[in-house]
């Protein structure tokens, strides 16, 4: 009896001390690779905590196949009961994370199915991949105890349900039909209705908010911003490697390729082989530009490496893609090179030429006539004839006679061992060309 009295007292001072928990999880906007990470950090504190049913709230209109395969995975594995409420669609990609869950219920006038596959263009992926994710929704419903074939014609429009759908047509249900087809379990309007359907009213409902390591990650993750961040990082790189010494830019590049890098690797898009092979792409082509000669297999290699490590960390688990994933990646990538390539442009050709150019460099010469001289006259090597001793970058160090000179060229590469003339001193520069270039007016 005083046990009793006691536990009466508990519930009366904290209602919800003896009551099993439900979770209650929000799945809107766009399916990334950002998401799975979340859901699993929530359903193992949900296991934690031995709660009593994890309700996830649906409303997309998908996105990529690999995250919602993930989820779908971590759903079938969780030995908690798992609940889809589909508050107005659950589309593509959230159709298959919806019939992964143990229960269905739908809003009234909500919508569920047309998971066929696109590429990253929109179009219609290839029947492999579509085959890929028809199998993977008919195995998904037919796990939890419902009709496969339905699941199949809401990836492949030449599946057939009689007295459903007709050839031609991807299957989508109403909250209405799907109740009818039995594909969904119950209709409720509110959550509350959710939770006295599954006789759960009353019970503590903790709802867990993504915390702002996963925000982050998600955004870095987002194709768009990866393309940005791998363009950006590129080009601060490419800044550095066309001028003296280590500043800005480069710093700026390498902390914009960690964060693609390390966003990716957190969400397993990109593992250390990535990782390895897009660091040792940059040191041998920084090796050939700096040290080797000439432009050959090293600097090849190099640029490979570089672009392979950087597609992989697009792709993530081999095991987990799907067909039209590659044609994304490489999409995406392509992006990015053509980003990066016209920042090239401008750094080049029209950014020297703008106002912003003019206020941040010196636009006057100093004349030898007003006054100006350098700490030493290099006038002297004017129309000297030497060797070039390392290969002109365009800069490089040129032999004329027991001297050795730090000289530029005017543009183009000087292979190493080339007889060169300077033509042109301009303050401390010596500017030179290939030697065969003056050879008639000599």
């Amino acid at each position: 009896m005083k046990r009793i009295l006691i536990i009466g007292l508990l519930l009366a001072i904290y209602p919800g001390m003896f009551r099993a928990e439900v979770y209650h999880i929000k799945i809107e906007g766009t399916i990334d690779l950002g998401l799975p990470p979340y859901i699993e950090r929530i359903l193992k504190e949900a296991e934690k905590d031995s709660a009593k049913a994890i309700i996830l709230e649906i409303n997309t209109f998908g996105g990529r196949v690999d995250a919602a395969t993930q989820i779908k995975d971590l759903l079938l594995n969780t030995p908690l009961l798992t609940v889809a409420w589909i508050n107005k669609r659950a589309i593509s990609a959230g159709a298959l994370i919806s019939l992964s869950c143990n229960k269905i219920a739908m809003v009234p006038g909500s919508s569920i199915g047309a998971a066929t596959v696109v590429d990253q263009s929109g179009k219609k992926a290839s029947e492999k991949a579509i085959s890929y994710f028809r199998a993977e929704m008919g195995a998904t419903a037919e796990k939890n105890g419902r009709n496969r074939q339905i699941a199949e014609g809401m990836v492949d429009e030449d599946v057939v349900v009689e007295g459903l759908s007709e050839k031609g047509k991807l299957i989508t249900l109403t909250a209405q039909d799907a109740i009818k087809w039995k594909m969904a379990d119950f209709i409720a309007e509110h959550f509350g209705d959710v939770l006295d359907s599954l006789n759960l009213s009353g019970q503590e409902v903790v709802e867990p908010s993504i915390n702002w390591a996963e925000k982050t990650v998600r955004f870095l993750t987002d194709p768009m911003v990866s393309s940005l961040l791998i363009s950006l990082g590129l080009l601060g790189l490419f800044f550095e490697i066309k001028s003296p010494g280590w500043g800005v830019p480069g710093t700026v590049g390498l902390i914009l390729l960690a964060l693609f890098f390390g966003s990716h690797y957190i969400v397993n898009l990109a593992n250390i082989i990535e990782i390895i092979l897009f660091v040792v792409g940059v040191g041998l082509l920084l090796l050939e530009i700096f040290v080797i000669p000439g432009f050959g297999i090293t600097g090849i290699a190099g640029i490979i490496m570089m672009i392979a490590g950087l597609y992989f960390s697009l792709l993530g688990q081999l095991h987990r893609l799907n067909p039209s994933d590659f044609s994304t990646a490489a999409g995406y990538l392509s992006l990015s090179m053509i980003i990066t390539f016209i920042g090239i442009f401008i750094l080049l050709k029209i950014f020297p030429q703008t106002s912003i150019w003019r206020r941040i460099s010196l636009s006057g010469t100093q004349l030898r006539d007003e006054g100006y001289f350098a700490a030493r006259d290099y006038s002297q090597y004017l129309g000297k004839k030497g060797i070039a001793v390392s290969t002109l970058r365009p800069a490089g160090i040129g032999q004329f006679g027991k001297e050795r000179l730090d000289v530029v060229s005017e543009g183009e590469y000087i292979e190493k061992n080339t007889p060169i003339i300077i033509s042109q001193v301009d303050g401390y520069r010596l500017i030179v060309q290939p030697l065969k270039k003056k050879g008639n007016k000599k």
